[in-house]
């Protein structure tokens, strides 16, 4: 009976009375983590909300592989996503969970969204490719989706990581890298040789015959502070555990060619020379622990991992057959580098070793063979509002007359590119990692220019620069983004305004009163 009533839950949720428009006080598109606290920080404000999520699960990375949080400071965590994390503790017998296990994450999500009561999830709901944003002047007045079900109401949400409901409501948007010239940002644009995640000795990028090897791009890098359109890269965050009754070893891919590693195969000989010891795991692989279990997130580490440099450029502005194609291609490199690792001759016996006793976790993401739900698209399009946060936003000018969060993590981008050297070597380029001090987030990065739209938010791809979003754009930050989004929604509908005329000091207040952090007094 339980089951069937799961079914029937299920059901309910993925099916839509087509023809007929559905109406909700908020709309929200994307049911990330960010989208899952916006939607409940507006019911709790005593408003009806649908969230709208393309895929099968909520929570986007928060329970698609990364649960080592990007916190920064956690002193400056607070609200709604705080409340996630302590739910987290509860679930392991203690106080507050800062890594909790993606199905455990999930099942939190879940579990606010029903407390909620007026919140209304729609799994399996994509919105139309094309002509999928109705407007009339300045208000998106519908949405419809791939599967024809179409939702109206007065406030809309764009909380996906692509900014598809924001790219169609006609907003202005941009992507990749800014010139250093443009915001006056000396960290934007073409970057220097950063000090993490390169090669620090040589290693050349062409086979005995003068061929490029693979995973190298042929366009030469660029001017240093010179804008382009490339993004940083993605990739999976696997979730991977040493338990042998828990691991499924890693399986030899239908398409695997070792030579697509050939420039890897390169480095580890050269590491082993240059540092006299073979590497270990943890300098091609960055595993954290999570939850206290025998289980890991790995991420990227080092010149050649699990970041797919390069092969993300396409992706913001790509059609939807096309991110398919994006996610597959992800899936298969890093099927077949951890295949690499763990098998090929060339790789040293130890660091071998180490890396094989880790298979998949055959107690996470088990509708999707195990493997997580969500490629980790860490920037994509991000708005441009009437107020765009800029470097000097998150190193000088620190305090802001409509906060509504902070931030601390500091400024993270991946590398962007793979290129060669005049001296014929292999280098990335566009890692950047500077610290920050914590620094208040204001109301206006969820807005689009008044002139463009007047009921919509955009808590996720938010008008930020490269250099900015690239401090701003993890997990906590999203969350508590999110919930302003929901407070200011019901201020609002209240007062009949738009969001742009919400009273950003009432709206501080109210947040305030829900435990949101709005300062920062060093320890």
């Amino acid at each position: 009976m339980k089951r069937l009533l799961q079914l029937a839950a299920l059901l309910l949720l993925t099916s839509t009375a087509f023809g007929q428009t559905k109406k909700f006080d908020v709309v929200v598109y994307g049911g990330t983590a960010g989208g899952v606290m916006t939607a409940v920080a507006a019911a709790r404000e005593g408003l009806n909300v649908a969230v709208l999520e393309p895929g099968k699960h909520l929570g986007g990375m928060v329970t698609g592989g990364l649960s080592r949080t990007d916190f920064g400071k956690k002193e400056v965590i607070g609200g709604i996503a705080l409340e996630f994390y302590k739910r987290a503790g509860k679930k392991y017998g203690r106080d507050i969970e800062w890594m909790p296990e993606p199905r455990v994450a999930e099942a939190i999500l879940n579990e606010m969204i029903q407390e909620a009561k007026t919140v209304t999830v729609f799994l399996n709901h994509r919105l139309k490719e094309k002509g999928g944003v109705k407007k009339q002047g300045t208000q998106v007045i519908e949405i419809t989706m791939e599967n024809g079900a179409r939702f109206a109401g007065p406030i809309f949400a764009d909380a996906s990581y692509e900014g598809d409901l924001m790219a169609q409501a006609k907003v202005d948007f941009t992507w990749g890298r800014e010139s250093s010239a443009q915001y006056g940002e000396s960290l934007a644009g073409v970057r220097p040789k950063d000090r993490n995640h390169q090669f620090d000795f040589p290693v050349s990028a062409y086979d005995a015959n003068k061929r490029l090897l693979p995973e190298i791009q042929k366009e030469p890098r660029g001017e240093i502070g010179a804008g382009d359109r490339k993004v940083q890269a993605y990739n999976y965050r696997m979730i991977l555990t040493d338990d042998p009754a828990n691991r499924i070893p890693f399986a030899k891919p239908a398409s695997y060619n070792p030579k697509r590693f050939e420039l890897l195969a390169r480095f580890l000989p050269e590491f082993v020379k240059q540092k006299g010891r073979a590497p270990r795991m943890n300098e091609i692989l960055l595993p954290a622990q999570i939850a206290g279990k025998q289980k890991w997130d790995f991420n990227n580490r080092g010149p050649f991992s699990t970041d797919y440099i390069g092969k993300s450029w396409d992706y913001p502005n790509a059609s939807y057959k096309r991110r398919a194609e994006i996610w597959q291609d992800h899936k298969v490199y890093t099927e077949e580098l951890f295949y690499f690792l763990t098998t090929d001759p060339r790789v040293p016996k130890e660091t071998q070793a180490e890396i094989a006793q880790f298979g998949l976790a055959r107690d996470e993401f088990t509708d999707n063979n195990h493997w997580p739900y969500q490629l980790y698209v860490r920037e994509a399009r991000r708005l441009v509002g009437d107020y765009v946060v800029v470097q000097k936003d998150i190193q000088t000018e620190l305090t802001k007359p409509d906060v509504i969060a902070m931030g601390s993590y500091n400024s993270d981008s991946h590398n962007v590119q793979r290129y060669v050297t005049p001296e014929g070597d292999a280098q990335n380029e566009g890692n950047m990692e500077v610290a920050v001090t914590p620094y208040q987030i204001p109301y206006r990065v969820l807005l689009p220019k008044k002139s463009q739209a007047t009921n919509l938010f955009v808590p996720v791809c938010f008008s930020a620069s490269h250099v900015t979003y690239s401090t701003l754009r993890m997990e906590p930050q999203y969350m508590m983004i999110g919930q302003a989004a929901g407070v200011a929604a019901k201020m609002a509908l209240e007062k009949k305004i738009t969001v742009q005329e919400v009273d950003t000091k009432a709206l501080k207040t109210k947040l305030l009163q829900q435990g949101a952090v709005m300062d920062w007094v060093k320890p």
